[in-house]
């Protein structure tokens, strides 16, 4: 099957070329830097080759230890190749890269040999971050204060340069033949990484520090891979549009498509992408935190022991769901969130406004200060010894975030005149596309009602789409014209988007041709 990365010429941004130099002589006494270079432009085929000022003073002591023949680390900046270093023949030919998903709430770093493309290892953790303030606000507050961006960036460096050196020592090889970093991650994110301050990121009219951050040594981020070696960061279109989407973007390959396609990122928000190879619109909206299990009073981020699956029977009630690794159930992710809501309504538990039918719910109903809850777990099966239970409030929660989503979907999609059930592919991005049953989805009316072979889920795209811009120097050309395709659709002004939303509040929706394939149980 091809994949997106087959798709592009698997020619990298960084190299290593081979060096053979006539020594300097009497009769040929060229500056050692100017000898370099002219060897470097023929050997590359370039016009232009620069040299950073803190290795010019290595320069002259490296070419006599390796008696000018020597090999050549590179890359490409823009139109002139640059400098990263020099080392013997003898050395490793392949180049080492990081690819790394920067994200509000989890970093995912990814290790390859970029000459072949081989996936080395791969580690995912907490942003530290998350100490400061679990949401972007937060931490653009904290970074207003003395010394607050400082501090975030630090915090973000330090675990980050833990996590390369165990990777490189559990792929025996050194930081320092990691040449190379490509870096995913929303507008807000990547500032903080560069030590940028966001405060007018989330202040009208909303304007980050830079769109299209250049590339910036290691050194000068104090990133623990060679200290010349290239840093390229995503960039974004706007405050809200980052360069996590744009990787998305690119990993899907909907820009080089004939068909409309949609893309789909849920994570702090929801963030959405339409078009093709010939247009591409953008816009984001706060659908995302009740979808990724964050709201309910049981959600939690995947991990072991939630629950991520969930089926009822909708003539006995009975529950039946599975967990992650198979342990006790200690709460629910936003793929079974979104289970459970669709099969309480399938079997009539829950009406179309989402409120509990209390005939059919029986003794799973239960009230805790005023407030229905639906037992989904009782406490002598629970992981935590205490029922996991569905609140009212829960279920309110998750049908305003899912019809946020429905809404984002068909406002940026009438924008553009163009009916969301005609989508060629519906590509859904992260650890909730990769879990997610569009069937459920379908069912609750956050996605439309298509054939299910539509929906395409593409896992960790901000990951993917750095991972491909290390080994094709095309693609990383292509993210860049990707970034300035794109039109920046505005919901906070958008009278449409309200007047959807109201409609969009039920079960699948107040509009039920719009769903034709959800049936719910009739007694």
């Amino acid at each position: 099957m091809t994949t997106v990365i087959d798709i592009y010429t698997k020619e990298p941004w960084i190299k290593k070329v081979s060096l053979n130099m006539p020594r300097p002589s009497l009769k040929d006494n060229t500056a050692d830097v100017d000898r370099l270079v002219r060897s470097l432009k023929k050997e590359i085929g370039t016009e232009e080759v620069s040299i950073p000022f803190p290795l010019l003073s290595q320069i002259p002591k490296k070419l006599r230890d390796y008696e000018y023949s020597c090999i050549a680390a590179v890359y490409k900046e823009k139109t002139h190749w640059k400098l990263i270093d020099l080392c013997p023949q003898d050395t490793d030919k392949s180049i080492y890269g990081l690819s790394v998903d920067l994200g509000t709430s989890t970093i995912v770093l990814r290790l390859l040999n970029i000459s072949t493309g081989q996936l080395l290892t791969e580690k995912s953790f907490h942003n530290p971050q998350i100490e400061i303030g679990a949401d972007i606000l937060s931490r653009i507050h904290y970074a207003s204060q003395p010394g607050g961006v400082e501090t975030l960036q630090a915090m973000v460096l330090k675990r980050v340069n833990k996590e390369i050196a165990r990777l490189a020592q559990a792929s025996k090889i050194g930081t320092d033949q990691i040449l190379a970093l490509a870096l995913a991650g929303n507008t807000t994110m990547t500032h903080l990484f560069l030590g940028l301050d966001p405060y007018w990121i989330c202040r009208e009219p909303y304007i980050p520090v830079v769109n299209k951050p250049e590339c910036v040594s290691a050194q000068q981020l104090g990133l623990g891979i060679h200290p010349h070696g290239p840093v390229f960061v995503f960039p974004n279109v706007g405050s809200y549009f980052g360069g996590d989407l744009i990787a998305g973007i690119l990993a899907s390959g909907m820009n080089r498509l004939e068909e409309v396609c949609l893309l789909v990122d849920v994570g702090t928000n929801a963030e959405v992408v339409l078009g093709n190879k010939d247009w591409l619109m953008g816009c984001a909206g706060a659908a995302g935190p009740a979808l990724e299990g964050g709201v309910a009073s049981m959600g939690m981020m995947a991990g072991p022991g939630v629950i991520d699956k969930v089926k009822i029977d909708p003539i006995s009630g009975e529950i039946h769901y599975s967990t992650i690794d198979d342990l006790p159930p200690i709460g629910i992710c936003g793929s079974g969130l979104i289970d459970l809501v669709a099969q309480l309504y399938l079997a009539g538990m829950i009406d179309l406004r989402g409120k509990f039918v209390k005939e059919r719910c029986g003794k799973r109903l239960m009230e805790v200060d005023g407030i229905m809850h639906f037992i989904v777990v009782p406490a002598k099966k629970s992981g935590t010894a205490r029922p996991l239970t569905l609140s009212q409030p829960d279920i309110d929660s998750l049908i305003r975030s899912k019809a946020a989503m429905f809404t984002i979907l068909t406002t940026i999609t009438k924008t553009v005149d163009i009916s969301v059930y005609n989508i060629g592919k519906f590509f859904i991005a992260g650890t909730f596309g990769s879990y997610i049953d569009p069937r459920s989805a379908i069912t609750i009316g956050m996605i439309p009602d298509l054939p299910l072979d539509t929906y395409v889920p593409l896992g960790n795209t901000s990951l993917e789409g750095s991972t491909l811009i290390l080994v094709s120097e095309e693609a990383r050309q292509e993210c860049l014209r990707i970034r300035d395709q794109i039109t920046y659709l505005e919901l906070n002004v958008n009278q449409e988007f309200m007047n959807l939303f109201s409609a969009a509040k039920f079960i699948p929706h107040t509009d039920r041709s719009l769903f034709p394939s959800v049936k719910p149980f009739i007694t």
